[in-house]
């Protein structure tokens, strides 16, 4: 098959590329990578670039304008190399460096709480690492090497019946390994419940046990570098998720994954290159080699896992939405190429149902709802709500629709929250003017979805819209920001001069229906959980909020809108990253990686779907806060 070239600007970076290639294949191959939130439908119209020279074949135009296309604008997922191009990819387009939850979080910290969370299950990770000096075999004395090693580590372990285990790869090298090291020797070994299993026998060194606590976001990938000997974090490392060069949210990915045979390999290599990226640097950092990596735990959805694992995630998305496992084998890190020590095991958090994963029940444990009287709701907003209602008598979960809004999709201004994203909104009720806080401090390009739910009550407030979420027109009048296009109505956040594009920067009206419906899934969600088990919203003791976006929400503003319920704000408590912290939890500790099983088997899953119960809540939550204005006594009419 013939060869192009495709240079790209402003790197001037040119490769060779085969005839046939999409323009966002051939940015990847480059190192460039092209929000596609439709994964390469033509759909969301995310992935535009500027064709600068040659003539590359078109095969479809989605909602581009005749004038984009005069211009040279092109889908990159809809347009396909056949000669030698040249093209830039404009900033919007690209996907940058988001604002990243390693775990920390603004308010609420849990870090006593995860202390106590430790103490409480006790340090005794998934993996050890133990000194062994072997006497040396003689004519006498002739037992064989495995044996003398075997013997000496049930000694040290003071363990008798629970076996051990040695690979064949391990065995092969165990000789030399013994001998080049004079019979002093540094064992590494996984620590399960079922026995233990040598995976790397080598000279006799001080250095403790680590292993990677990794959260495999939908959005972002965040790993962990933890001392397994003392608990301690001692580095940390996120960015996007690459796979999100495949679509913005799980149906999409699951929709490549299985559109042909050659996609699922692709898609799973992205998230772990992801993955080995992050822990690569953090092993330059630190002065460490990937064969220091003893052990990992892995928190992430359930569409999430089965493509980290290569597993075909079809059925995710079809009736009944049935998953492959729900309980998750631990495998070698050499059968899922993640960047470890080769016979370390590989451990992921089990599932609850298709759209309940590994990373709720992490979240979950880290509550500690199941632990205790008070009935806690833990929320976990994105694409997908997920739900948790419960404590240590019951727990109930549910997942909802929510869509991309509140990730940036489906808005005409949406981005993640990366530089350039408004993320608070403020507007003037008798001027209108407004003002705006933007992540990285520079001039803004889009919108968030934290301050998607601020502009939202702020464009109430102001009277600027109904509580349908029409736009009040009579204001144009006296601003200018409000204005009618031939297309929809909308409101300015920043004049172009003001901007960091060359347009302004609005919010128009069918954002703020899409808006309206994504916010009335979450509660709607949340409002049949408590339909269903027969709980009054009062007697709710704790909500905990998980997540990105969670993390940086405003509560008034998110109960001003109908996002959430109406409680004092003293009963919510954002809890950051709970995902890849229940890995790092379960990564030190058996029985915590214990009760995480148990978790997942205890979770009942209440799919939504069935019945009218949800349909009548998400109507009747299509309105600024609700229809019912009984439930939410703290918001003004």
């Amino acid at each position: 098959m013939a060869s192009c070239l495709v240079k790209f600007m402003p790197e001037n970076r040119t490769i060779e590329v085969k005839e046939g290639t999409s323009l966002v294949k051939a940015a990847a191959q480059a190192g460039i990578y092209i929000k596609s939130g439709c994964g390469g439908k033509g759909s969301c119209g995310a992935c535009k670039v500027t064709v600068l020279s040659g003539h590359p074949e078109v095969k479809g135009t989605g909602r581009l304008t005749q004038e984009e296309i005069a211009n040279g604008v092109r889908l990159s997922c809809q347009t396909f190399v056949y000669g030698d191009v040249t093209l830039e990819v404009p900033p919007e387009s690209r996907l940058q460096e988001h604002q990243v939850l390693m775990g920390d979080v603004q308010k609420g910290l849990l870090k006593e709480t995860e202390q106590d969370l430790l103490e409480k299950f006790g340090l005794h990770p998934l993996a050890t690492k133990v000194h062994i000096q072997l006497t040396e075999p003689t004519l006498t004395e002739n037992a064989s090497d495995w044996a003398r090693l075997q013997l000496e580590l049930r000694r040290v372990l003071s363990m008798s019946s629970k076996p051990i285990d040695i690979p064949l790869s391990i065995l092969q090298t165990l000789p030399e390994s013994l001998r080049q090291a004079e019979w002093d020797v540094s064992v590494t070994l996984t620590d399960l419940e079922n026995g233990y299993t040598v995976t790397r026998v080598e000279k006799s060194n001080e250095r403790p046990p680590y292993g990677l606590a990794i959260d495999i976001g939908t959005t972002t990938v965040v790993v962990y570098l933890v001392d397994l000997s003392s608990g301690q974090i001692l580095d940390r490392q996120g960015t996007y998720n690459k796979q999100a060069k495949f679509g913005d949210d799980v149906i999409a990915r699951i929709v490549y994954a299985v559109d042909a045979p050659e996609n699922l390999p692709e898609i799973r290599k992205a998230v772990v290159d992801t993955i080995n990226e992050l822990t690569d640097k953090i092993l330059d950092r630190q002065g460490l080699q990937a064969q220091d990596l003893c052990v990992a735990v892995a928190a992430g959805n359930t569409t999430m896992t089965q493509l980290f694992l290569g597993i075909d995630p079809r059925y995710v998305r079809l009736e009944p939405y049935i998953p492959t496992m729900n309980a998750v084998p631990s495998v070698p890190a050499k059968e899922v190429g993640v960047h470890i020590l080769p016979e370390a095991l590989v451990h992921s958090f089990p599932s609850v149902a298709s759209y309940v994963g590994g990373d709720i029940v992490s979240g979950t444990m880290v509550t500690d709802m199941a632990n205790g009287e008070d009935i806690t709701l833990f929320i976990d907003i994105g694409t997908n709500g997920e739900i948790v209602l419960g404590n240590q008598d019951w727990l109930v979960s549910c997942a909802c629709s929510a869509g991309p809004c509140f990730e940036g999709g489906g808005i005409l201004f949406g981005m993640r929250a990366m530089p350039g994203a408004i993320e608070r909104v403020n507007i003037d009720r008798e001027t209108l003017d407004v003002s705006l806080k933007v992540v990285g401090g520079i001039l803004p390009v889009g919108i968030c979805g934290s301050g998607l739910v601020d502009g939202l009550a702020k464009l109430r407030e102001a009277g600027i819209i109904d509580r349908a979420g029409n736009f009040q027109m009579e204001h144009a009048s006296h601003s200018e920001r409000l204005r009618a296009t031939p297309d929809d109505k909308e409101f300015v956040l920043a004049w172009a001069q003001q901007a960091g594009g060359e347009k302004d920067v609005v919010i128009t009206e069918n954002d703020v229906k899409n808006l309206i419906r994504a916010k009335g899934a979450i509660y709607a969600g949340i409002r049949s959980l408590l339909t269903m088990v027969a709980v009054d919203v009062d007697m709710i003791n704790r909500i905990m909020i998980a997540g990105g976006f969670g993390n940086y929400l405003n509560v008034h503003d998110s109960v001003e809108i109908g996002l959430l319920p109406d409680l004092p704000p003293e009963k919510y408590e954002f809890i950051g990253n709970s995902s890849v912290k229940g890995a790092r939890l379960a990564l030190l500790s058996q029985n915590a990686w214990r009760e995480a099983a148990e978790l997942g088997r205890k979770m009942t899953y209440i799919e939504l779907s069935v019945g009218t119960t949800f349909m009548d809540e998400f109507v009747s939550a299509l309105f600024l806060p609700h229809t019912d204005l009984s439930l939410f006594p703290s918001v003004g009419v």
